[in-house]
């Protein structure tokens, strides 16, 4: 057994040392501020196969099969629904681009298909379907509570002896050749040290921080914090708006049906970078951006009311793909999930655990595609389709 140490108490960081206690690893997980207070707790909740792209179709099919078995799996209810993902084309030329995008999705038994109007009303009754052409949707596609997910992982997690500490601050690595010997961190005011095998950067927007606490410089993974912003209405009649909404030329504008409470959840591509690491503060013209939007998609949402308004952080690499792998011997990385963490996280968390445990991973994750290196060798990977 070796111990092993996680940066990071988001979700990508709690699953991974779920994984590793289940690989019969000792871990001990630090998260400087509350589990889940960066990205995880203030996402959109939605989980999807369908991107553009082979590396995150085959990852994401993976996770959904894991997202399937979860509940099971960790014995708690994680509002996990297969609620579907309609994606909505206002041009020809987008048309043949999801008919594109569905054969690649296809290929890989990603069950996405294209289907008219009168479908799409069916599935989402407060659509307007005036503006649009055709959907691609992908029933398989779907959500889950992203505060009962972490809470599940994290209880199980602690059930199998990992020593997860929150309001403990990650303050220095100690570093011998290429290998992590030791981290400190601030506790209750104290600094103290643990000796480690192996080290996971798993601090998303502040992985960078800890990257360069490695010896490493900042910017070798490139990974920037912009602020994305969601709003939410009053609950709506189950059933309106169950799938994640989408027309990607509506500036990524998205609705999708809260599945507590039915309450609307709405977002837009309306980002700018953060002014810092606690930037958490929601504006007004992203509301007043968003719901313009989202009443063009769903007509009846400018009658209902607005009850909360919240932000949070996509930390985003170059190409809008994490970076996942090793960076020194027995330091790894997962981290700059550019919005996509959430949904990617039993997938990476199974893989990760399974590279740092065994040295090779079960799980059809592309390692070449998301090295953490090919930011320095310039060489990007084409754009991670960024919606939910």
């Amino acid at each position: 057994m070796s111990k092993v140490a996680v940066i990071g108490g988001g979700i990508i960081g709690v699953a991974t040392a779920y994984e590793l206690a289940k690989l019969g690893e000792e871990v001990i997980l630090f998260e400087k501020s509350y589990f889940g207070s960066g990205s995880t707790f203030r996402c959109a909740t939605g989980i999807r196969a369908q991107f553009t792209d082979e590396a995150n179709i085959r990852l994401m099919k993976h996770s959904v099969r894991r997202w399937e078995g979860l509940e099971e799996e960790l014995g708690f209810d994680i509002n996990f629904r297969q609620t579907g993902y309609l994606f909505l084309a206002t041009s020809e030329e987008e048309v043949k681009a999801f008919k594109n995008n569905i054969r690649l999705q296809n290929r890989f038994g990603v069950p996405t298909r294209l289907i008219g109007m009168e479908e799409a009303k069916e599935i989402v009754p407060i659509l307007n379907t005036e503006p649009f052409l055709a959907g691609a949707w992908n029933p398989k596609d779907g959500k889950a509570n992203p505060f009962k997910t972490l809470f599940a992982y994290l209880f199980r997690a602690r059930e199998m002896g990992v020593d997860a500490r929150e309001h403990t601050e990650v303050v220095a690595l100690e570093r011998e050749g290429d290998t992590i010997k030791a981290v400190k961190y601030r506790s209750n005011g104290r600094v103290e040290s643990v000796k480690v095998d192996a080290v996971l950067n798993a601090a998303n927007a502040w992985a960078p921080l800890i990257n360069e606490m490695a010896g490493l410089k900042r910017d070798l993974v490139p990974i920037k914090a912009y602020k994305h912003q969601l709003v939410k209405t009053e609950p709506l009649e189950p059933g309106q708006a169950e799938p994640l909404v989408c027309p990607p030329s509506w500036n990524d504008a998205y609705i999708i049906q809260d599945g507590e409470d039915g309450g609307i959840i709405c977002g837009a591509g309306i980002e700018h970078e953060a002014r810092g690491l606690n930037d958490y503060e929601p504006t007004y013209d992203f509301l007043r951006g968003v719901l313009r939007y989202a009443t063009m998609i769903a007509p009846p949402l400018k009658y209902a009311h607005i009850v909360r308004q919240w932000a949070g952080f996509y930390a985003k690499t170059p190409d809008k793909n994490p970076a996942i792998g090793r960076l020194l011997d027995n330091f790894y990385i997962a981290a700059g999930f550019s919005g996509h963490g959430f949904m990617m996280a039993p997938a990476v968390a199974q893989a990760v655990a399974e590279l740092m445990a065994n040295g090779r991973s079960r799980v059809p994750l592309d390692w070449e595609w998301y090295d953490p290196y090919r930011f320095e060798r310039g060489e990007l990977r084409s754009s991670a389709f960024q919606i939910g």
